[in-house]
């Protein structure tokens, strides 16, 4: 068989060969002997390399730190078994948008409409630094019967006026069963709104139709919104909830109070996003077979943390009480062996507390150890 050679020593090439789904014309020249199917090396590099842009990445359920592997214990909040695997996040560039309101400087700006409002509850304005903010969003967190719902029921009901309407949005109960607590301890006005929804879409229309001043949600865990997957109080949906009725709160110039669930070990349920996103923390405190109930702020961008609101829980609802020193002290006519009056603080707040010990008459002696005497050494 008679084979032509090239310049370059190799055998001619066949006009064509194979390659993928057709047929690839022969390259010319002295470079021919040089081409490589596509479908071989070149489509297994093209796979690996795209196998590796999406690989998985890892977040944490509470804070939201992102890690590329994952980890037993979050290196942000340092919570264990939070970090879950939820794939490669997509890259997203802004492009500079419209200004819709020029930037001006900070000594133009009008103040008058950040001026605090009463709520109506002495304790409560204590701790918010004067009342509600117009556009301030508060969370209030509590242990489950507490009296966070009979507390700012009471709120929704002495802040509603003509001008200011109040929107009491519940989504853990019935709307007859707040008209039956609204009863118990007289919180009915014709300014205060209710409804019963989860729906963040609903709650939203509610405000275009009440326009109010001032929103209750009780509770962030309870609302959901059928654009986001998951489930009510994951962390996905409690911040989409929030982020949207943040954005309301401050085009309207609304307040809001927003109702979180507390977990075992005492934290705001949800993830730690929230209390970031928000103005105010507030924890509300209380044995549950006490009457006492204190709260507390934790976070306060519009005044202190130092502050503590005494209340008192009863059948007839709750009660701010303006010296709670009469819970701590025993009303005697003559002083009894044993007791104590002393002054303690609660942040800036001066408390009168009686502390009591248990004496009783003893014919032992009082136990105590041998006294001990120094002798120095012997000198030899």
């Amino acid at each position: 068989m008679k084979r032509s050679l090239k310049g370059d020593g190799h055998p001619d090439l066949p006009d064509s060969f194979p390659s993928g789904g057709g047929r690839i014309p022969k390259a010319q020249g002295p470079t021919a002997d040089r081409v490589v199917s596509g479908g071989g090396y070149g489509s297994r590099m093209a796979a690996r390399t795209k196998t590796t842009k999406d690989r998985p990445s890892y977040r944490c359920t509470e804070c939201g730190w992102q890690t590329a592997k994952w980890l037993g214990r979050c290196s942000e909040c340092q919570a264990w078994g939070t970090v879950e695997e939820y794939g490669a996040p997509a890259v997203r560039t802004t492009a500079p948008g419209r200004v819709t309101t020029s930037a001006v400087p900070i000594g133009q700006v009008d103040g008058r409409t950040a001026t605090a409002r009463s709520t109506g509850v002495p304790e409560l304005d204590r701790v918010l630094g004067g009342g509600l903010v117009p556009g301030a969003v508060v969370l209030v967190a509590g242990e489950p019967g507490v009296g966070k719902s009979t507390l700012l029921l009471d709120v929704a009901a002495k802040s509603a006026s003509e001008e200011h309407r109040t929107l009491y949005v519940t989504g853990e109960e019935s709307a007859s069963q707040v008209r039956l607590r609204a009863d118990r301890i007289k919180a009915i006005d014709d300014h205060l709104y209710l409804a019963a929804e989860t729906d963040l879409a609903t709650i939203l229309g509610h405000l275009d139709a009440v326009k109010p001043s001032l929103l209750i949600l009780d509770s962030v865990q309870t609302v959901a919104s059928p654009e986001i997957d998951g489930a009510p109080g994951g962390m996905a949906q409690v911040r989409e909830v929030a982020g949207a009725l943040i954005r309301a709160s401050k085009e309207r110039g609304m307040s809001t109070l927003l109702v979180g669930h507390v977990t075992k070990d005492g934290a705001i349920a949800g993830p730690r996003l929230l209390e970031h996103l928000v103005d105010v923390v507030l924890s509300f405190e209380g044995d549950r077979h006490a009457r006492l109930r204190l709260v507390r702020g934790v976070k306060n961008r519009y005044g202190t943390t130092d502050e503590v609101g005494c209340f008192e829980l009863h059948d007839e609802g709750i009660t701010g009480l303006a010296d709670p020193s009469g819970l701590f002290l025993t009303r005697r006519a003559e002083p009894v062996p044993g007791t104590c009056l002393t002054v303690t603080l609660e942040g800036r707040r001066p408390l009168v507390a009686e502390v009591q010990a248990l004496t009783v008459d003893s014919q032992i002696p009082s136990p105590g150890a041998p006294p001990r005497v120094w002798r120095p050494p012997a000198s030899r």
